[in-house]
């Protein structure tokens, strides 16, 4: 197996990651992000604690999707590559944000557990806090700049023809819906049952990216040229 087919292969199970990590973590936070005692409440400690660790590998796979390709989409475009990398290292942190705030209700469980202190108002109050800073970055990172930073690479993959081009125009116009949705979202305009809809182009396009790195690899294009020995082909250009 070549370099560049595995360096397809790494990409294609990182995005694939992307998506076996984020939505079991999601459900498995129903417990704070749904219920609105957890503090008070049953121990569902575990479950939680797993969400958080799944977005931790979450984090882990979107850094290195980036990384890994990185140095052949730059041969597209150095600048618009960067910033795909950029944009990916602040989805992370966003996510990161977003767990702590899950985790942190989790601390507070276990501290109060047993006291009166568990069921007052204040409390609950930094129980919702915790729910509103998760609720926010899951729409600023996971929605907005996800799809910004989807438009960016299926752009560049669009232009070297790295991917079949459906695949790509599938990304463009799925990222650019799911950072127009969160936007509309930010002011109101509709809820999250709307924008989970206007979110499906962008997941099956991470899907099919990620299935044909993995199962096909890359297509030839002229900005492989000199990587892994591949002669330059059709197509491309900056």
């Amino acid at each position: 197996m070549s370099a560049l087919r595995r360096t397809a292969i790494v990409a294609g199970v990182f995005y694939l990651a992307t998506e076996v990590t984020a939505i079991p973590a999601l459900l498995l936070y129903q417990p704070v992000l749904r219920d609105g005692n957890y503090i008070a409440g049953a121990n569902a400690d575990n479950r939680v604690l797993l969400g958080g660790f799944l977005e931790l590998l979450l984090v882990v796979a979107c850094i290195g999707s980036a990384v890994t390709l990185y140095p052949v989409v730059k041969r597209q475009n150095h600048s618009i590559a960067l910033g795909y990398v950029c944009g990916r290292v602040l989805e992370s942190a966003i996510i990161v944000i977003g767990a702590v705030s899950v985790l942190v209700a989790v601390t507070l469980r276990q501290d109060l557990t047993d006291t009166a202190d568990a069921g007052n108002a204040a409390v609950s109050a930094i129980e919702r806090s915790l729910v509103a800073i998760h609720d926010w970055t899951f729409l600023l990172g996971p929605s907005w700049v996800l799809g910004f930073n989807s438009f960016l690479l299926a752009y560049l993959v669009y232009r070297s023809e790295l991917v079949p081009r459906i695949i790509a125009i599938l990304g463009m116009s799925g990222g650019a819906l799911v950072t127009l949705s969160a936007t509309a979202m930010l002011f109101g305009v509709y809820g999250q049952s709307v924008h989970t809809v206007l979110a499906l182009p962008v997941f099956a396009w991470e899907v099919s990216f990620a299935i044909w790195l993995i199962a096909k690899g890359f297509r030839p294009s002229p900005i492989l040229a000199g990587l892994d020995g591949e002669p330059v082909a059709r197509g491309g250009g900056s």
